[in-house]
């Protein structure tokens, strides 16, 4: 997945022996004009579904979101403000916070390239969400001792964001890495993540009026009445994670009704895998995401009906798509988007 961190320009590449362009190097990112059908489609949906993708720098978007040819590199430096004039695209999954903290800086230069209805959906560091130092191979080798350290989970994320976005902040999530050995423990790990959550700053309505904190899990284990129970306690949304590791969407969506019992509130569902396909795989088979390639209408159904069940009680729905659901985010969530409103019945 591509990354939002902002690399310098690589040199321009030359035009290729069959002619080809090289990418833009100019300063602006120009959005596509939407096609009639895609704002009439867009015009169908409630103003508190948020539809949005995992980053947004995909250079084999031209002619789906972007107008002209644009290195990733430009895309995530400057392409926000033309991802964000798409009809459909009304929120955007942070992803590059997971490996580092995102400067302040940096957050209110987001919020400053989109408009008001815009939310943003951001991932807390793995320096708080992942219980193991990881070696390059990504394999766990010693304990974490910040795992679940609520200073620094402040400090390096909850008051950037939430000052640099202010009411564009919309769910703050924190997903928890496999926990391995830590699983098997799931009374001590929950102790830990209720003292946590215990701890966690109340959100400031007049500063963040749209954010939320969302867990989402990588061990089906841990996901038991219990975990759930936990999360009402402390008002927290369970955020839904369709991809390997995880159930499918449609058995999450026992626990999303769990959450919601007597308290609605909004949904946090990311997209992040076609069913039965690992990441790498996905990648290598979908890059570079300018078309859909695997169809998958159980989990397309099963996400367009929570977001209506949300909708109906009167909660937002924030929706994040990764390019490795379908093949091509954009075009999958016009899909979904379609899928919602004639549910809606609009």
């Amino acid at each position: 997945m591509a990354s939002t961190a902002a690399p310098a320009d690589p040199a321009a590449p030359a035009a290729s022996a069959t002619g080809a362009k090289p990418a833009r190097r100019g300063k602006t990112v120009q959005p596509v004009a939407p096609s009639a059908e895609l704002a009439a489609l867009a015009a169908r949906l409630p103003a508190h579904l948020y539809l949005g993708t995992s980053t947004w720098s995909y250079p084999g978007w031209k002619g789906l979101v972007y107008d002209g040819d644009y290195s990733d590199s430009l895309l995530s430096r400057k392409g926000l403000g033309a991802y964000a004039s798409h009809p459909l695209l009304r929120a955007a999954g942070v992803d590059r916070g997971f490996y580092a903290p995102i400067p302040l800086a940096d957050y209110l230069a987001y919020a400053a390239q989109v408009p008001d209805d815009f939310r943003f959906l951001v991932k807390a560091p793995a320096s708080v969400c992942d219980p193991w130092l990881r070696a390059s191979n990504g394999a766990g080798r010693l304990a974490n001792a910040a795992f679940l350290d609520v200073e620094i989970a402040i400090r390096d994320f909850i008051a950037p964001a939430t000052a640099g976005l202010g009411a564009k902040c919309g769910p703050l999530l924190f997903q928890l890495s496999p926990l391995r050995a830590m699983a098997a423990d799931a009374a001590g790990f929950l102790s830990r993540l209720d003292a946590f959550l215990s701890a966690l700053p109340a959100l400031d309505p007049a500063q963040t009026p749209n954010a939320c904190y969302a867990v989402e899990l990588r061990d089906p284990e841990l996901l038991t009445p219990r975990f759930i129970k936990l999360l009402r306690a402390h008002r927290v949304r369970f955020g839904c994670a369709a991809r390997d590791r995880m159930p499918p969407l449609a058995r999450q969506a026992a626990a999303q009704a769990l959450r919601d019992e007597g308290e609605p509130g909004p949904l946090v569902l990311r997209w992040l895998l076609h069913q039965g396909y690992g990441y790498e795989q996905a990648e290598a088979a979908f890059e570079p995401f300018d078309r859909l390639h695997a169809l998958d209408p159980q989990t397309l159904a099963a996400a367009a009906d929570l977001a209506v069940r949300t909708l109906q009680a009167g909660q937002p729905a924030y929706l994040i798509v990764s390019n490795n659901a379908e093949g091509c985010a954009p075009l999958t969530l016009a899909r979904l988007a379609e899928a919602i409103a004639q549910r809606l019945g609009v």
